[in-house]
């Protein structure tokens, strides 16, 4: 089992975070599930090249092309670009697949429930999956795309598997707010039941691979700044709670 590192703390933002124990569980087959291209990496990155670098087989689906995305810093055609850039980052990352559906990006809280469930059931049932990745309910920027692509995972999680959310810490969350006003949502961290130390290579260089949506003055770098080589994560669906 990978374990919690014990000195995450809150780099550059004047203090040091509490220390959640345990570490990422022992899953073979696991099944992340975002809105967006760009989630996997800017969100999950580092949680999901860990476990595929302990040897674990990572999937990823998808709900969106993010084509209603404000930024297009190459000017490309997004619906396809991103479509690439998803690939490419997944295979930077270290994981085995992505499934990658049409949903309309901006209105995926408005596709019917059972069908987004649906899709996450079916992949979890095709590829064997011990466990779900996802963002925090909250969404974490309190994007409704992102909020929509936890729920399906949260409910497909029905059958007894656990789902694991990524989230910010309050003060990391507190930070980005005050910096750049964006809405980034935290969770205190009597809310948090993992704090992992990461390895943000591989992470690094697929953000890069986003090249339509990063640039040298996006907020993740800032964002990766203050979580430093830690990522929190807390129970959406505990092990047995099907």
């Amino acid at each position: 089992m990978v374990r919690a590192d014990l000195g995450c703390g809150l780099a550059g933002a004047g203090g040091q975070l509490p220390r959640p124990g345990h570490g990422l569980p022992r899953w073979r087959r696991v099944l992340v599930v975002v809105a967006h291209p760009d989630d996997e990496t800017f969100g999950l990155g580092a949680i999901a090249s860990r476990f595929a670098g302990a040897g674990a087989a990572v999937h990823v689906l998808c709900f969106t092309h993010g084509e209603a995305s404000t930024l297009n810093h190459n000017d490309a055609e997004l619906h396809q670009e991103r479509a690439a850039e998803l690939r490419r980052a997944a295979g930077e990352l270290g994981l085995a697949g992505v499934t990658l559906l049409s949903y309309p990006d901006g209105h995926l809280a408005e596709a019917p429930a059972g069908e987004l469930v649906a899709h996450v059931t079916r992949l979890v049932d095709r590829l064997g999956v011990d466990g779900l990745l996802a963002f925090d309910e909250t969404g974490v920027t309190g994007h409704p795309d992102h909020q929509a692509a936890t729920r399906a995972a949260q409910w497909a999680a029905a059958a007894g598997l656990p789902v694991l959310g990524w989230v910010l810490p309050e003060p990391v969350a507190g930070q980005l707010r005050a910096e750049t006003g964006a809405a980034f949502t935290g969770q205190p961290m009597d809310r948090i039941d993992l704090c992992v130390r990461v390895d943000r290579t591989r992470q690094r260089r697929a953000a890069r691979l986003h090249a339509s949506q990063i640039s040298p003055t996006a907020v993740l770098w800032r964002r990766l700044q203050l979580q430093g080589e830690c990522e929190h994560l807390r129970w959406l669906v505990p092990v047995g709670d099907g």
